[in-house]
């Protein structure tokens, strides 16, 4: 098991938190959180090690685009990063919407 962490510049603070996603094999789960640090704080605990490098180019990506003020906690099983991206985009869209399921 890797654990990873990173941190991007966040402004916008997000209504609700989101839960998306099963771990299994070949899947994740997405877990956010709103925070009041003008930080978003990302924790990822994955079973494939040495692809920290591949995690911070989709997180890199993902912020570029969004600037929430939320803490992920994401717990992979060997997801890809077209995966990821979706996982993430899932749980920003729960995260936003008025009244949650």
């Amino acid at each position: 098991m890797e654990r990873l962490e990173f941190t991007y510049p966040a402004k916008r603070p997000i209504a609700h938190r989101a839960h998306v996603g099963v771990v299994g094999s070949g899947d994740l789960e997405v877990l956010l959180q709103p925070i009041q640090d003008d930080t978003a704080r990302v924790v990822i605990r994955t079973s494939v090690a040495g692809f920290g490098s591949t995690w911070k180019a989709v997180l890199d990506r993902f912020f570029s685009n969004y600037d929430g003020k939320v803490h992920i906690d994401i717990n992979d099983s060997g997801a890809t990063p077209g995966s990821v991206t979706l996982r993430l985009w899932q749980a920003v869209e729960l995260s936003e919407k008025d009244e949650m399921p």
